[in-house]
Protein backbone atom coordinates (compact mmCIF):
# COMPACT_ATOMS: atom_id res chain seq x y z
CA UNK A 1 0.00 0.00 0.00
CA UNK A 2 0.90 2.89 -0.69
CA UNK A 3 2.79 5.44 1.95
CA UNK A 4 0.66 8.49 1.04
CA UNK A 5 -2.49 6.48 1.69
CA UNK A 6 -3.66 6.69 -2.10
CA UNK A 7 -5.59 4.13 -3.74
CA UNK A 8 -3.68 1.55 -6.04
CA UNK A 9 -4.90 1.14 -9.26
CA UNK A 10 -6.86 -2.44 -10.24
CA UNK A 11 -5.70 -4.32 -13.03
CA UNK A 12 -7.26 -7.21 -15.02
CA UNK A 13 -4.64 -10.13 -15.91
CA UNK A 14 -5.88 -11.91 -18.73
CA UNK A 15 -3.08 -14.62 -19.63
CA UNK A 16 -0.14 -12.50 -19.80
CA UNK A 17 -1.49 -9.09 -20.54
CA UNK A 18 -2.44 -6.91 -17.61
CA UNK A 19 -5.15 -4.45 -18.87
CA UNK A 20 -6.35 -1.40 -16.80
CA UNK A 21 -10.27 -1.88 -15.62
CA UNK A 22 -10.23 1.79 -17.57
CA UNK A 23 -8.98 0.57 -20.59
CA UNK A 24 -11.60 -1.94 -20.41
CA UNK A 25 -14.49 0.69 -19.61
CA UNK A 26 -13.27 2.62 -22.77
CA UNK A 27 -13.86 -0.15 -25.09
CA UNK A 28 -16.94 -1.08 -23.72
CA UNK A 29 -18.42 2.48 -24.27
CA UNK A 30 -16.64 2.56 -27.77
CA UNK A 31 -18.13 -0.46 -28.70
CA UNK A 32 -21.80 0.92 -27.56
CA UNK A 33 -21.13 4.07 -29.02
CA UNK A 34 -20.39 2.19 -32.51
CA UNK A 35 -23.23 -0.42 -32.37
CA UNK A 36 -25.61 2.41 -31.50
CA UNK A 37 -23.93 3.69 -35.32
CA UNK A 38 -24.52 1.06 -36.99
CA UNK A 39 -28.61 0.87 -35.59
CA UNK A 40 -28.79 4.08 -36.46
CA UNK A 41 -26.93 3.85 -40.11
CA UNK A 42 -29.47 0.85 -40.67
CA UNK A 43 -32.43 2.44 -39.43
CA UNK A 44 -32.01 5.27 -41.64
CA UNK A 45 -31.38 3.21 -44.98
CA UNK A 46 -34.26 1.32 -44.28
CA UNK A 47 -36.36 4.80 -44.03
CA UNK A 48 -34.72 6.49 -47.11
CA UNK A 49 -35.73 3.34 -49.27
CA UNK A 50 -38.75 3.62 -47.83
CA UNK A 51 -40.09 6.80 -48.38
CA UNK A 52 -38.05 6.40 -52.12
CA UNK A 53 -40.29 3.76 -52.67
CA UNK A 54 -43.12 5.67 -51.34
CA UNK A 55 -42.29 8.84 -53.40
CA UNK A 56 -42.30 6.44 -56.84
CA UNK A 57 -45.83 4.62 -56.04
CA UNK A 58 -46.93 8.10 -55.66
CA UNK A 59 -45.48 9.38 -58.74
CA UNK A 60 -47.06 6.40 -60.70
CA UNK A 61 -50.27 6.58 -58.89
CA UNK A 62 -50.45 10.34 -59.86
CA UNK A 63 -49.43 9.58 -63.60
CA UNK A 64 -51.88 6.68 -63.44
CA UNK A 65 -54.55 9.04 -62.13
CA UNK A 66 -53.89 11.55 -64.61
CA UNK A 67 -53.98 9.13 -67.68
CA UNK A 68 -57.34 7.79 -66.71
CA UNK A 69 -59.48 11.37 -66.09
CA UNK A 70 -58.13 12.13 -69.29
CA UNK A 71 -60.23 9.61 -71.22
CA UNK A 72 -63.24 9.85 -67.92
CA UNK A 73 -63.64 13.49 -68.89
CA UNK A 74 -63.71 13.14 -72.51
CA UNK A 75 -66.18 10.47 -72.20
CA UNK A 76 -67.99 12.85 -69.97
CA UNK A 77 -67.93 15.36 -72.73
CA UNK A 78 -69.55 12.44 -75.18
CA UNK A 79 -72.30 10.99 -72.90
CA UNK A 80 -73.36 14.84 -72.43
CA UNK A 81 -73.00 15.82 -76.26
CA UNK A 82 -74.33 13.00 -77.86
CA UNK A 83 -77.98 11.91 -77.97
CA UNK A 84 -79.36 8.64 -79.89
CA UNK A 85 -81.56 8.69 -82.49
CA UNK A 86 -82.80 4.93 -83.01
CA UNK A 87 -82.67 1.80 -80.41
CA UNK A 88 -79.17 0.80 -80.88
CA UNK A 89 -77.55 4.34 -80.89
CA UNK A 90 -79.56 4.76 -77.40
CA UNK A 91 -78.85 1.62 -76.17
CA UNK A 92 -74.79 2.31 -76.84
CA UNK A 93 -75.41 6.01 -75.29
CA UNK A 94 -76.77 4.54 -72.30
CA UNK A 95 -74.06 1.85 -71.78
CA UNK A 96 -71.00 4.48 -72.60
CA UNK A 97 -73.17 6.57 -69.61
CA UNK A 98 -72.92 3.83 -67.09
CA UNK A 99 -69.46 3.37 -67.86
CA UNK A 100 -68.62 6.84 -67.54
CA UNK A 101 -70.59 6.17 -64.02
CA UNK A 102 -68.33 3.48 -63.06
CA UNK A 103 -64.88 4.76 -64.22
CA UNK A 104 -65.59 8.41 -62.37
CA UNK A 105 -66.14 6.11 -59.22
CA UNK A 106 -63.42 3.96 -59.46
CA UNK A 107 -61.05 7.13 -59.93
CA UNK A 108 -61.81 8.67 -57.03
CA UNK A 109 -61.52 5.24 -54.49
CA UNK A 110 -58.22 4.73 -56.43
CA UNK A 111 -55.39 3.66 -54.46
CA UNK A 112 -52.96 2.56 -56.99
CA UNK A 113 -52.06 2.58 -60.70
CA UNK A 114 -53.55 -0.61 -60.84
CA UNK A 115 -56.99 0.51 -59.67
CA UNK A 116 -56.49 3.71 -62.13
CA UNK A 117 -56.10 1.48 -64.81
CA UNK A 118 -59.32 -0.14 -64.42
CA UNK A 119 -61.04 3.26 -64.23
CA UNK A 120 -59.01 4.03 -67.40
CA UNK A 121 -60.21 0.64 -69.15
CA UNK A 122 -64.12 1.58 -68.25
CA UNK A 123 -63.87 4.78 -69.14
CA UNK A 124 -62.13 3.25 -72.56
CA UNK A 125 -65.04 0.97 -72.99
CA UNK A 126 -67.23 3.61 -72.63
CA UNK A 127 -65.46 5.46 -75.66
CA UNK A 128 -66.50 2.42 -77.60
CA UNK A 129 -70.08 2.64 -77.32
CA UNK A 130 -69.53 5.85 -78.16
CA UNK A 131 -68.21 4.93 -81.37
CA UNK A 132 -71.01 2.33 -81.83
CA UNK A 133 -73.92 4.56 -81.47
CA UNK A 134 -71.99 6.64 -84.18
CA UNK A 135 -71.44 3.90 -86.44
CA UNK A 136 -75.27 3.18 -85.55
CA UNK A 137 -76.34 6.56 -86.44
CA UNK A 138 -74.70 6.37 -89.78
CA UNK A 139 -71.83 8.83 -88.47
CA UNK A 140 -68.02 8.42 -89.07
CA UNK A 141 -67.08 6.61 -86.18
CA UNK A 142 -63.99 8.28 -85.49
CA UNK A 143 -59.85 7.26 -85.08
CA UNK A 144 -59.32 4.06 -84.19
CA UNK A 145 -58.99 3.44 -80.17
CA UNK A 146 -56.72 1.50 -77.32
CA UNK A 147 -57.65 -2.29 -77.37
CA UNK A 148 -59.50 -3.08 -74.18
CA UNK A 149 -57.92 -5.81 -72.23
CA UNK A 150 -59.11 -9.18 -73.98
CA UNK A 151 -60.68 -7.75 -76.75
CA UNK A 152 -58.18 -9.27 -79.40
CA UNK A 153 -58.74 -13.00 -78.38
CA UNK A 154 -62.37 -12.83 -78.32
CA UNK A 155 -62.66 -12.61 -81.45
CA UNK A 156 -65.60 -10.23 -83.59
CA UNK A 157 -68.69 -11.69 -84.73
CA UNK A 158 -68.55 -11.46 -88.84
CA UNK A 159 -71.92 -12.90 -89.40
CA UNK A 160 -75.30 -12.61 -88.68
CA UNK A 161 -76.85 -15.72 -86.47
CA UNK A 162 -80.44 -16.41 -85.20
CA UNK A 163 -80.88 -19.00 -82.66
CA UNK A 164 -83.34 -20.23 -80.74
CA UNK A 165 -82.29 -20.59 -76.98
CA UNK A 166 -84.74 -21.34 -74.05
CA UNK A 167 -87.68 -20.56 -75.68
CA UNK A 168 -86.53 -17.21 -77.58
CA UNK A 169 -84.59 -15.75 -80.23
CA UNK A 170 -81.33 -14.87 -79.71
CA UNK A 171 -79.47 -13.27 -82.64
CA UNK A 172 -75.81 -12.00 -83.95
CA UNK A 173 -74.75 -9.81 -86.38
CA UNK A 174 -71.58 -7.73 -87.43
CA UNK A 175 -73.60 -4.54 -87.40
CA UNK A 176 -76.67 -2.65 -85.69
CA UNK A 177 -80.48 -3.24 -86.58
CA UNK A 178 -83.80 -3.01 -85.10
CA UNK A 179 -82.95 -6.54 -84.00
CA UNK A 180 -79.69 -6.13 -83.08
CA UNK A 181 -79.60 -3.26 -80.71
CA UNK A 182 -77.08 -4.02 -77.75
CA UNK A 183 -73.75 -3.66 -78.53
CA UNK A 184 -70.44 -5.44 -76.76
CA UNK A 185 -67.11 -4.21 -77.91
CA UNK A 186 -65.53 -7.36 -76.99
CA UNK A 187 -63.60 -8.49 -73.77
CA UNK A 188 -63.65 -10.87 -71.22
CA UNK A 189 -66.95 -10.97 -68.87
CA UNK A 190 -66.12 -13.51 -65.04
CA UNK A 191 -62.89 -14.81 -66.96
CA UNK A 192 -64.11 -16.15 -70.65
CA UNK A 193 -64.26 -14.09 -73.49
CA UNK A 194 -67.26 -12.38 -75.58
CA UNK A 195 -66.88 -11.17 -79.12
CA UNK A 196 -67.37 -7.94 -80.46
CA UNK A 197 -70.81 -7.36 -82.12
CA UNK A 198 -74.20 -6.47 -82.36
CA UNK A 199 -76.81 -8.86 -80.18
CA UNK A 200 -80.74 -9.05 -79.81
CA UNK A 201 -80.07 -8.72 -75.89
CA UNK A 202 -76.97 -8.66 -74.04
CA UNK A 203 -77.00 -12.73 -73.27
CA UNK A 204 -73.41 -11.80 -71.10
CA UNK A 205 -75.25 -9.47 -68.71
CA UNK A 206 -75.78 -12.25 -65.83
CA UNK A 207 -72.54 -12.98 -65.75
CA UNK A 208 -71.78 -9.41 -66.00
CA UNK A 209 -73.28 -8.77 -62.70
CA UNK A 210 -73.25 -11.99 -60.85
CA UNK A 211 -69.65 -12.37 -61.99
CA UNK A 212 -70.18 -16.04 -62.71
CA UNK A 213 -71.61 -17.67 -66.06
CA UNK A 214 -74.70 -20.29 -65.30
CA UNK A 215 -74.85 -23.89 -66.68
CA UNK A 216 -76.84 -22.58 -69.98
CA UNK A 217 -73.92 -20.19 -71.40
CA UNK A 218 -71.95 -22.73 -72.93
CA UNK A 219 -74.74 -23.87 -74.86
CA UNK A 220 -75.49 -20.81 -76.01
CA UNK A 221 -71.86 -20.32 -77.03
CA UNK A 222 -71.57 -22.97 -79.27
CA UNK A 223 -74.95 -22.45 -80.77
CA UNK A 224 -73.96 -18.87 -81.88
CA UNK A 225 -70.91 -18.95 -82.55
CA UNK A 226 -69.63 -22.23 -83.82
CA UNK A 227 -68.00 -22.05 -87.14
CA UNK A 228 -67.75 -18.54 -86.95
CA UNK A 229 -65.01 -17.04 -88.83
CA UNK A 230 -64.38 -14.25 -86.87
CA UNK A 231 -64.15 -16.45 -83.70
CA UNK A 232 -61.53 -18.65 -83.30
CA UNK A 233 -62.34 -21.06 -80.61
CA UNK A 234 -65.17 -23.66 -79.76
CA UNK A 235 -67.66 -23.69 -76.96
CA UNK A 236 -64.81 -25.45 -75.08
CA UNK A 237 -62.33 -23.38 -75.34
CA UNK A 238 -65.42 -20.36 -73.90
CA UNK A 239 -65.91 -22.84 -71.16
CA UNK A 240 -62.06 -22.87 -69.95
CA UNK A 241 -61.48 -19.16 -70.39
CA UNK A 242 -59.98 -19.11 -73.80
CA UNK A 243 -56.96 -16.29 -73.62
CA UNK A 244 -57.09 -15.76 -70.34
CA UNK A 245 -53.65 -13.41 -70.05
CA UNK A 246 -53.55 -13.84 -73.69
CA UNK A 247 -53.39 -9.86 -74.35
CA UNK A 248 -53.59 -7.18 -72.01
CA UNK A 249 -54.98 -4.44 -74.01
CA UNK A 250 -53.89 -0.68 -74.49
CA UNK A 251 -51.59 0.83 -76.56
CA UNK A 252 -52.28 -0.55 -79.99
CA UNK A 253 -54.72 0.71 -81.77
CA UNK A 254 -54.56 4.42 -81.71
CA UNK A 255 -52.49 4.17 -78.33
CA UNK A 256 -52.70 7.14 -77.27
CA UNK A 257 -54.51 11.07 -77.99
CA UNK A 258 -54.72 10.26 -81.26
CA UNK A 259 -57.67 7.95 -80.81
CA UNK A 260 -59.96 10.25 -78.46
CA UNK A 261 -62.97 12.07 -78.76
CA UNK A 262 -63.57 15.57 -78.03
CA UNK A 263 -60.28 17.13 -77.82
CA UNK A 264 -61.00 20.11 -78.90
CA UNK A 265 -58.20 20.60 -81.46
CA UNK A 266 -55.51 19.51 -79.51
CA UNK A 267 -54.91 15.82 -80.76
CA UNK A 268 -54.75 15.08 -84.69
CA UNK A 269 -58.11 12.93 -84.15
CA UNK A 270 -59.70 15.06 -82.06
CA UNK A 271 -63.33 15.90 -82.89
CA UNK A 272 -64.89 19.04 -80.78
CA UNK A 273 -62.54 21.26 -84.21
CA UNK A 274 -64.29 22.59 -86.78
CA UNK A 275 -67.69 23.73 -85.93
CA UNK A 276 -69.15 20.35 -86.49
CA UNK A 277 -71.07 19.63 -83.27
CA UNK A 278 -73.87 21.75 -84.10
CA UNK A 279 -75.62 18.93 -85.88
CA UNK A 280 -74.71 16.14 -83.50
CA UNK A 281 -71.84 15.08 -85.90
CA UNK A 282 -68.78 16.62 -83.45
CA UNK A 283 -67.78 16.19 -79.97
CA UNK A 284 -67.76 19.01 -77.89
CA UNK A 285 -67.62 21.75 -80.45
CA UNK A 286 -64.43 23.37 -80.10
CA UNK A 287 -63.31 22.04 -77.23
CA UNK A 288 -63.57 19.46 -74.32
CA UNK A 289 -67.24 19.77 -72.82
CA UNK A 290 -65.93 16.66 -70.38
CA UNK A 291 -62.77 19.24 -68.87
CA UNK A 292 -64.90 19.47 -66.12
CA UNK A 293 -66.33 16.04 -65.08
CA UNK A 294 -64.59 15.29 -62.18
CA UNK A 295 -66.61 12.16 -61.50
CA UNK A 296 -66.72 12.71 -57.55
CA UNK A 297 -70.59 12.37 -57.33
CA UNK A 298 -71.14 8.96 -58.50
CA UNK A 299 -72.13 5.92 -56.51
CA UNK A 300 -71.11 2.57 -57.21
CA UNK A 301 -68.35 -0.12 -56.95
CA UNK A 302 -64.69 0.33 -57.81
CA UNK A 303 -64.51 -3.17 -59.41
CA UNK A 304 -66.53 -4.32 -61.86
CA UNK A 305 -68.48 -1.62 -64.50
CA UNK A 306 -71.28 -0.77 -61.80
CA UNK A 307 -74.35 -2.59 -61.07
CA UNK A 308 -77.40 -2.86 -63.17
CA UNK A 309 -75.17 -3.13 -66.07
CA UNK A 310 -77.18 -2.53 -69.59
CA UNK A 311 -80.29 -1.89 -68.31
CA UNK A 312 -83.96 -3.05 -68.28
CA UNK A 313 -84.92 -6.72 -68.12
CA UNK A 314 -83.28 -9.81 -66.91
CA UNK A 315 -82.22 -12.67 -69.69
CA UNK A 316 -81.93 -15.69 -67.97
CA UNK A 317 -79.77 -17.51 -66.19
CA UNK A 318 -76.90 -18.18 -68.47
Amino acid sequence: MPSDGGSVPVTFVSGLTVIPVGTLDAMNGFLLVLIIVVVAAIGFAVYATSKASGNRNASSLADAKADARRLIERLGGQVLNITGTDDASKQAMADASERYTAASSQIDQATTAKQALLAKESAMEGLYYVRAARVAMGMDPGPELESLSGQKTAGTVTEDRRIQFEGRDIEASPGPSERTPNYYPGGRVAGRPVPAGWYSEPWWKPALVAGAWGVGSVLLFSMMFSGMGGVGYDAQAFEGGHGEGGDSGGGDSGGGDGGDYGDGGQDGGGWGDGGAGADGSGWGGGGDSGGSWGGDSWGGGGGDFGGGDFGGGDFGGF
